[in-house]
């Protein structure tokens, strides 16, 4: 009897995890039933409180002719208060942006509501996705963004 009892309690906590653990992937992700393609067409067009540092760069030629003049890029962002990143597009410009401090709110073409993000999120931006973000929190934002600069973007100041 103690062992089923020990397998039930061990179970219980299993699920828990794996529920736990779902709920946190779609943290910081369109909500189901929200997604649509064109849900968004524009936004904000200029910066506004935004610093952004370049931390450091890769040039990624060396992985041959397709990769020449790409650069792999690390940045820190930092939003005040009320501040904006503007409406751009990630065609062309992989990204993955970390939220480290704070909490931010995105507008993307491919949802009908606006996304929260929180520290320890993690947004994927890639291909079909235009967007801008606003901080509509008291306190700045901190982000982390890697992406991936094509030469065409090379002395772009594009957030």
């Amino acid at each position: 009897m103690l062992i089923n009892s020990a397998k039930t309690v061990l179970a219980v906590a299993l699920v828990g995890a794996a529920v736990s653990l779902a709920g946190n992937a779609s943290a910081g992700e369109c909500p189901a039933g929200q997604v649509a393609r064109d849900a968004l067409t524009s936004g904000e067009t200029m910066p506004v409180g935004v610093t952004d540092e370049v931390l450091s760069t890769i040039d990624l030629s060396f992985k041959g002719e397709a990769w020449k003049g790409h650069m792999l890029r690390l940045r820190r962002l930092v939003i005040e208060a009320g501040g904006v990143v503007p409406w751009h597009a990630h065609d062309v410009r992989p990204a993955n942006i970390m939220v480290v401090e704070g909490a931010i709110t995105e507008y993307a073409s491919n949802c009908m509501v606006p996304i929260e993000h929180k520290a320890g999120e993690v947004a994927a931006e890639s291909i079909g996705l235009a967007h801008w973000w606003k901080n509509n929190t008291d306190k700045p934002a901190v982000l982390i963004s890697a992406d991936i600069l094509p030469p065409q973007m090379a002395d772009d100041n594009t957030m």
